[in-house]
């Protein structure tokens, strides 16, 4: 899990203040982190099937928050793929 202390770094870098914590791209940055740990985790333990659905599952959110932005605002889209450099 996350510490206090470190969503708030996320949300201040993606979201522009600290209380900004709803903003697509504070949710990605933060759905974005949380899947990098998910993932070193299941590589740790394989047979681990609850988290690796919990993983699936928030992908798809960010997924549809991703699209969501790429609907919305293409320009704020662009820059929160090339700030957590998603796409390669």
């Amino acid at each position: 899990m996350l510490s206090t202390d470190k969503k708030k770094e996320l949300f201040a870098t993606f979201g522009g203040s600290e209380k900004n914590t709803g903003s697509a791209e504070s949710q990605v940055a933060l759905f974005t982190t949380r899947i990098t740990e998910m993932t070193k985790h299941l590589q740790k333990n394989k047979k681990d099937v609850n988290t690796e659905k919990s993983l699936v599952r928030l992908v798809g959110k960010r997924r549809s928050m991703l699209d969501y932005l790429k609907d919305n605002d293409i320009e704020r889209y662009r820059a929160i793929i090339k700030k957590l450099e998603l796409r390669k």
